[in-house]
Protein backbone atom coordinates (compact mmCIF):
# COMPACT_ATOMS: atom_id res chain seq x y z
CA UNK A 1 0.00 0.00 0.00
CA UNK A 2 1.51 3.60 -1.07
CA UNK A 3 2.79 5.52 2.16
CA UNK A 4 0.89 8.28 1.06
CA UNK A 5 -2.52 6.46 1.44
CA UNK A 6 -1.60 4.88 4.85
CA UNK A 7 -0.81 8.59 6.02
CA UNK A 8 -4.33 9.83 4.92
CA UNK A 9 -5.91 6.76 6.48
CA UNK A 10 -3.97 6.77 9.84
CA UNK A 11 -4.54 11.13 9.81
CA UNK A 12 -8.32 10.34 9.45
CA UNK A 13 -8.05 7.63 12.10
CA UNK A 14 -6.55 10.15 14.63
CA UNK A 15 -9.01 12.63 13.86
CA UNK A 16 -11.76 9.92 14.53
CA UNK A 17 -9.95 9.12 18.08
CA UNK A 18 -10.09 13.20 18.79
CA UNK A 19 -13.47 14.13 17.72
CA UNK A 20 -14.82 11.00 19.48
CA UNK A 21 -12.51 11.54 22.90
CA UNK A 22 -13.65 15.85 22.70
CA UNK A 23 -17.90 14.78 22.19
CA UNK A 24 -17.28 12.15 25.38
CA UNK A 25 -15.53 14.87 27.29
CA UNK A 26 -18.70 16.93 26.85
CA UNK A 27 -21.10 14.46 28.11
CA UNK A 28 -18.66 12.85 31.37
CA UNK A 29 -15.68 14.09 33.23
CA UNK A 30 -12.27 12.83 32.28
CA UNK A 31 -11.80 10.89 34.58
CA UNK A 32 -14.78 8.85 33.94
CA UNK A 33 -14.04 8.15 30.41
CA UNK A 34 -12.55 4.58 29.45
CA UNK A 35 -10.13 3.83 26.57
CA UNK A 36 -13.51 1.03 25.76
CA UNK A 37 -15.58 4.15 25.39
CA UNK A 38 -12.85 6.05 23.36
CA UNK A 39 -12.46 3.50 20.59
CA UNK A 40 -16.44 1.97 20.65
CA UNK A 41 -17.16 5.62 19.49
CA UNK A 42 -14.26 6.16 17.12
CA UNK A 43 -15.17 2.46 15.79
CA UNK A 44 -11.37 0.82 15.78
CA UNK A 45 -9.86 -1.45 18.03
CA UNK A 46 -7.69 -1.16 21.24
CA UNK A 47 -4.46 -1.39 19.44
CA UNK A 48 -5.33 1.12 16.38
CA UNK A 49 -5.73 3.38 19.24
CA UNK A 50 -1.87 2.19 21.13
CA UNK A 51 -0.76 2.94 17.84
CA UNK A 52 -1.98 6.33 17.84
CA UNK A 53 -1.72 7.32 21.62
CA UNK A 54 0.09 5.47 24.51
CA UNK A 55 -2.28 6.62 27.29
CA UNK A 56 -5.61 8.32 27.34
CA UNK A 57 -3.36 11.64 29.27
CA UNK A 58 -1.52 11.50 26.09
CA UNK A 59 -4.78 11.94 24.10
CA UNK A 60 -5.51 14.61 26.00
CA UNK A 61 -2.58 16.10 25.59
CA UNK A 62 -2.88 15.72 21.97
CA UNK A 63 -6.23 17.40 21.89
CA UNK A 64 -5.34 20.48 24.19
CA UNK A 65 -2.19 20.94 22.24
CA UNK A 66 -4.19 21.20 19.08
CA UNK A 67 -6.35 23.11 20.70
CA UNK A 68 -3.95 25.58 21.91
CA UNK A 69 -1.60 25.55 18.82
CA UNK A 70 -5.13 27.13 16.79
CA UNK A 71 -5.89 29.33 19.52
CA UNK A 72 -2.53 31.11 20.93
CA UNK A 73 -1.32 30.75 17.26
CA UNK A 74 -4.15 32.94 15.69
CA UNK A 75 -4.40 34.86 18.75
CA UNK A 76 -0.97 35.98 18.33
CA UNK A 77 -1.33 37.06 14.71
CA UNK A 78 -5.00 37.87 14.89
CA UNK A 79 -5.52 36.27 11.62
CA UNK A 80 -9.77 35.52 13.03
CA UNK A 81 -11.45 38.34 14.13
CA UNK A 82 -14.25 36.29 15.37
CA UNK A 83 -16.10 39.17 13.75
CA UNK A 84 -14.63 41.59 16.38
CA UNK A 85 -14.37 43.69 13.75
CA UNK A 86 -16.28 44.66 11.19
CA UNK A 87 -13.26 46.23 9.23
CA UNK A 88 -10.91 43.92 9.11
CA UNK A 89 -9.32 45.47 11.24
CA UNK A 90 -7.39 43.35 13.79
CA UNK A 91 -8.71 43.33 17.61
CA UNK A 92 -7.35 45.49 19.62
CA UNK A 93 -6.65 43.28 22.47
CA UNK A 94 -5.51 39.86 22.44
CA UNK A 95 -7.02 38.57 25.31
CA UNK A 96 -10.69 39.46 23.69
CA UNK A 97 -9.42 37.33 20.88
CA UNK A 98 -8.95 34.35 23.61
CA UNK A 99 -11.84 35.09 25.09
CA UNK A 100 -13.65 34.90 21.68
CA UNK A 101 -12.41 31.29 20.75
CA UNK A 102 -13.16 30.41 24.34
CA UNK A 103 -17.10 31.79 23.76
CA UNK A 104 -17.17 29.41 20.73
CA UNK A 105 -16.38 26.28 22.90
CA UNK A 106 -13.99 24.58 19.92
CA UNK A 107 -13.35 21.04 20.83
CA UNK A 108 -15.86 21.48 24.34
CA UNK A 109 -12.73 23.29 25.42
CA UNK A 110 -14.94 24.95 28.57
CA UNK A 111 -15.77 21.30 29.66
CA UNK A 112 -12.34 20.95 30.15
CA UNK A 113 -11.58 24.18 31.66
CA UNK A 114 -14.60 23.31 34.11
CA UNK A 115 -14.54 19.85 34.44
CA UNK A 116 -13.16 17.91 37.65
CA UNK A 117 -9.91 16.53 36.65
CA UNK A 118 -8.34 19.47 34.61
CA UNK A 119 -5.19 20.20 36.33
CA UNK A 120 -3.33 18.22 32.75
CA UNK A 121 -5.30 20.76 30.72
CA UNK A 122 -5.06 23.73 32.79
CA UNK A 123 -1.46 23.69 33.06
CA UNK A 124 -1.01 23.29 28.95
CA UNK A 125 -3.56 26.71 28.93
CA UNK A 126 -1.59 28.26 31.53
CA UNK A 127 1.52 27.52 29.55
CA UNK A 128 0.11 28.90 26.56
CA UNK A 129 -1.46 31.90 28.13
CA UNK A 130 2.39 32.88 29.31
CA UNK A 131 3.40 32.98 25.89
CA UNK A 132 0.78 35.35 25.02
CA UNK A 133 1.21 37.46 28.19
CA UNK A 134 5.45 37.79 27.23
CA UNK A 135 4.61 38.96 23.97
CA UNK A 136 2.36 42.13 25.62
CA UNK A 137 5.20 42.93 27.87
CA UNK A 138 7.31 43.08 24.98
CA UNK A 139 11.83 44.18 25.13
CA UNK A 140 14.01 42.11 26.63
CA UNK A 141 13.50 40.60 30.09
CA UNK A 142 14.11 42.67 32.69
CA UNK A 143 12.85 43.65 36.10
CA UNK A 144 9.85 46.41 37.05
CA UNK A 145 11.74 48.01 39.87
CA UNK A 146 12.08 45.37 42.11
CA UNK A 147 9.53 42.92 40.94
CA UNK A 148 10.78 40.00 38.17
CA UNK A 149 9.34 39.81 34.70
CA UNK A 150 8.61 35.97 34.72
CA UNK A 151 6.73 37.61 37.90
CA UNK A 152 4.53 39.59 36.39
CA UNK A 153 3.75 36.87 33.52
CA UNK A 154 3.16 34.65 35.79
CA UNK A 155 0.91 36.32 37.91
CA UNK A 156 -1.25 37.68 34.52
CA UNK A 157 -1.48 34.61 33.38
CA UNK A 158 -2.85 33.12 36.44
CA UNK A 159 -5.26 35.86 36.78
CA UNK A 160 -6.34 35.28 33.51
CA UNK A 161 -7.54 31.79 34.00
CA UNK A 162 -8.98 32.46 36.92
CA UNK A 163 -11.30 35.12 35.42
CA UNK A 164 -11.71 32.58 32.87
CA UNK A 165 -12.72 30.26 35.35
CA UNK A 166 -14.50 33.00 37.22
CA UNK A 167 -17.06 33.32 34.23
CA UNK A 168 -17.68 30.08 33.36
CA UNK A 169 -18.74 29.30 37.17
CA UNK A 170 -21.04 32.36 36.65
CA UNK A 171 -22.65 30.97 33.19
CA UNK A 172 -20.81 32.99 31.18
CA UNK A 173 -22.73 35.83 31.28
CA UNK A 174 -20.60 38.39 30.51
CA UNK A 175 -19.69 38.98 26.61
CA UNK A 176 -16.08 38.12 26.05
CA UNK A 177 -15.76 41.99 24.84
CA UNK A 178 -17.07 43.34 29.02
CA UNK A 179 -14.87 40.35 30.26
CA UNK A 180 -11.90 41.80 28.68
CA UNK A 181 -12.52 45.23 29.47
CA UNK A 182 -12.32 43.74 33.54
CA UNK A 183 -9.25 41.79 32.24
CA UNK A 184 -7.93 45.14 31.02
CA UNK A 185 -8.90 47.47 34.06
CA UNK A 186 -7.10 45.26 36.29
CA UNK A 187 -3.70 43.70 33.86
CA UNK A 188 -2.69 47.10 32.63
CA UNK A 189 -1.42 48.77 35.22
CA UNK A 190 0.88 45.65 35.68
CA UNK A 191 1.00 45.32 31.49
CA UNK A 192 2.81 48.65 31.79
CA UNK A 193 4.94 48.29 34.87
CA UNK A 194 6.64 45.29 32.67
CA UNK A 195 7.59 47.55 29.38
Amino acid sequence: MPEQVLDRRQRKTRVAVLEAFSRLLAEEPYDKITIQEIIDRANIGRSTFYSHFATKDDLLRTLCGGLFDHIITSALDRTHTHGLCSDGERPVSIFLHILAHLRENDSNILSLLSGESNDLFLRDFRNGIKEVVRTELPGEAREAGDIPREFLVNHIAGSFIEMVRWWLENGMRQTPEELDGYFQAVSSPLLQRGR
